[in-house]
């Protein structure tokens, strides 16, 4: 099994300087607010970058963040498994902005997108609402609609994944603009 670290806020915002922070929330989320300095690396291409963020591992500490955390300590898992020791922040973006710091957003932005967390939360209610409703007027195996979505939630907190938010990541709302990548890995290449 692999482990990573997790730093609290005080011990991120005191090392902030010296850390390389990669955020791997979708861009939409990323340009929602990130913290000072982060490079977004979606979660979906982190394979992508990972000769790159092994170089930069050797020039000091990785810190990996998303919003709550859980995107990050998967992407953490990752890296170890490949070679890369890398530190989650515990409560991701999350928790960051709960206590009052600063949130950076790219230039030109100006609509945040809804965290993902949320956004799951919606269409997870909305398919179990309209699975009871249908399954009350239309047809009683509309039902399943919800026992599905009910059984895809229960794995998602056992497995701490979500396969729903890896599907909605993927919607032009959460893509505004398209990750630059390789801009992104020519900073974390550059330092």
């Amino acid at each position: 099994m692999t482990t990573f670290t997790t730093l609290d806020l005080r011990q991120a915002r005191a090392r902030l300087h010296e850390l390389t922070v990669i955020d791997v929330r979708t861009p939409g989320e990323y340009a929602g607010g990130h913290l000072p300095g982060a490079l977004n690396i979606p979660l979906d291409r982190l394979d992508q970058a990972l000769p790159d963020i092994r170089t930069a591992a050797l020039r000091g500490e990785i810190l990996v963040v998303c919003a709550s955390g859980a995107r990050s300590e998967n992407a953490c898992r990752t890296l170890a498994e490949n070679g890369v020791q890398a530190a989650t922040l515990a409560g991701g973006t999350g928790a960051w902005a709960a206590q009052g710091h600063d949130l950076h957003h790219p230039e030109g932005v100006r609509k945040a997108t809804w965290a993902m967390e949320r956004q799951v939360r919606l269409t997870a209610g909305s398919i179990v609402l309209l699975g009871l409703v249908l399954g009350e007027t239309v047809h009683p195996a509309f039902r399943l609609l919800s026992a599905g979505i009910a059984g895809g939630l229960v794995f998602s907190a056992v497995s701490n994944t979500c396969g729903m938010a890896a599907v909605l990541s993927r919607l032009p709302f959460n893509r505004p603009r398209q990750a630059d990548l390789d801009a992104t890995l020519a900073r974390l290449r550059n330092g």
